[in-house]
């Protein structure tokens, strides 16, 4: 394990974030009923909106209108990642900045017609993923989650697969300001996993190194350790699959566990994930064999090839297409 300074922005990179944080995530999936009853019933999110092929669902502590869309659909996707905007003028100066810069634009900036309107717009990524920027969104009259409720008090961050993570890495690095906190790397394979902040959190957004572009995992953060606990046990009563986990991660200090939802994408429960001190911040290389870098408690499963090929997830197939909402 060494730790070393990673990366320098590009020179053309944004002189602060593009983006204040994470807002929510988008999926396409063909069974749409088991996906929401697990959601609700199991993982512990609220039903907020419907419309019969799109459902929103929120987490209780968090002041997004939700954290999650699901649309039916008979091909499964990644819809899109959703990240918010300081205001109005940031949402348009982004626009012109993407698209003098290349960057292939689903539409101008405009009012959203999603619950909690705001103003934004959509492009697609470097690998073809649908990502929304969204300022002025309506927020949600949200509560305290009380100790002992094993629900998701937010959308902590979420992870994505690419054949080419380095050139994914850049293009969020020069266009959104994004910067590495740490990284994973193995001694034959190299460099795994790249964890990006667009705030103080350790990260909002990960780009893994996978066979394809694909989802690689959610995360939802609960109240506490006890919390995380009790959901976790939750889960594992309920006869979800538990890919890896209960455990603490090295990368951002945050507890892990992680489950397969009824279309095959893996979701994770965390807590404690770190808060950094820019000021002072140096990211770390840090060789994931060791064991304590998976799991410094020792409590989860072995990191192996069956865990890690269980979050390479099917092959996205709504590259560079829009999604319909």
């Amino acid at each position: 394990m060494t730790t070393e300074t990673i990366h320098e922005p590009a020179p053309d990179a944004p002189a602060d974030y593009a983006f204040t944080h994470l807002r929510h995530v988008g999926i396409a999936v063909p069974d749409y009923d088991h996906q929401i009853e697990f959601y609700t019933n199991h993982w512990g999110l609220t039903e907020v909106g419907t419309d019969g092929d799109v459902t929103y669902l929120a987490a209780e502590g968090s002041p997004e209108r939700y954290a999650v869309r699901v649309r039916k659909s008979a091909d499964k996707r990644l819809d899109l990642i959703s990240f918010g905007a300081a205001d109005n003028k940031s949402v348009d100066d982004l626009a012109l900045r993407l698209g003098r810069g290349g960057v292939d634009l689903v539409g101008e900036p405009g009012p959203l017609q999603t619950p909690g309107g705001g103003y934004g717009f959509r492009f697609f990524d470097i690998d073809g993923r649908a990502i929304e920027i969204s300022a002025d969104v309506a927020v949600r009259t949200h509560r305290k989650v009380e100790e002992g409720e094993s629900i998701p008090v937010k959308l902590s961050h979420v992870v994505i697969n690419s054949p080419d993570p380095e050139k994914t890495v850049a293009f969020y690095e020069r266009h959104f300001g994004f910067r590495v906190s740490d990284i994973l790397m193995h001694p034959r394979m190299g460099r795994m996993m790249w964890f990006m902040r667009t705030n103080t959190a350790h990260h909002s957004l990960a780009i893994a190194r996978g066979p394809h572009v694909a989802l690689h995992h959610a995360s939802f953060e609960l109240r506490g350790l006890d919390e995380y606990m009790r959901g976790t046990g939750r889960l594992l009563r309920s006869g979800a699959e538990k890919i890896w986990g209960p455990g603490r991660h090295m990368a951002g200090s945050n507890t892990f566990s992680y489950f397969l939802d009824p279309n095959g994408n893996t979701m994770e429960y965390t807590t404690e994930l770190e808060v950094l001190d820019e000021d002072t911040w140096h990211p770390h290389l840090y060789d994931f064999t060791n064991p304590e870098v998976a799991d410094q408690w020792g409590t989860a499963n072995a990191m192996n090839e069956f865990v890690a090929s269980r979050s390479f997830n099917d092959p996205d197939k709504g590259l560079f297409v829009a999604p319909p909402v």
